[in-house]
């Protein structure tokens, strides 16, 4: 025991310690590796259309309109790039006019700092594939909700969904694509 305690009196040492166990700390904080254990599963259904009646005539009653119901104006299946992905994305345009992407059956890694990201850049297999979407426009989505299930992802409003072709789960901590799919127009 007397000679432990010799050894960590020594300033070079105690320096050499409290900096392992610093990086160590910080590599935990930026890597999360216990997240790949770690599933988080999220059934969001897709957003419905609210009843609305329209504005009342002179002489008639009330009656419900209906508006058109959403429609998938383009979608596309994920495939895997940093990490094993699957699932298949749709970009839909809701009946109020709105634009969600919607992300069925997902099936990724969790991760640090995940996203969705609406990207112009094409989509490419394999490691070829993991790099290209912030090279060109993108948008963000917002944080991933769930590395599994179906969920949406509203767009703002001043994003034109048509000037973008695919779709990328994003991980913006190490600028790498978990996986992506392209959009095929309906």
């Amino acid at each position: 025991m007397g000679r432990v305690r010799k050894v960590l009196n020594r300033p070079l040492i105690m320096g050499m310690l409290v900096v392992a166990v610093a990086g160590a700390g910080f590599g935990l904080y930026w890597f999360q590796p216990w997240k790949l254990w770690q599933d988080e599963t999220v059934e969001e259904a897709l957003p419905q259309v609210v009843e609305t009646f329209a504005p009342p005539a002179a002489e008639s009653s009330q009656t419900p309109t209906t508006p058109a119901g959403p429609q998938t104006l383009a979608s596309g299946e994920l495939i895997s790039h940093e990490h094993t992905t699957s699932g298949t994305v749709k970009l839909v345009r809701l009946a109020d006019g709105s634009h969600v992407v919607r992300l069925e059956n997902l099936d990724t890694s969790n991760g640090p700092d995940l996203r969705v990201w609406l990207t112009d850049a094409p989509v490419k297999e394999g490691t070829a594939g993991w790099h290209v979407f912030d090279d060109g426009k993108y948008v963000s989505l917002g944080k991933l909700k769930g590395n599994k299930g179906s969920q949406n992802y509203a767009l703002p409003s001043d994003v034109d969904p048509s000037r973008y072709t695919s779709v990328s789960i994003w991980c913006d901590r190490f600028d790498v694509s978990f996986g992506a799919a392209e959009l095929a127009r309906a």
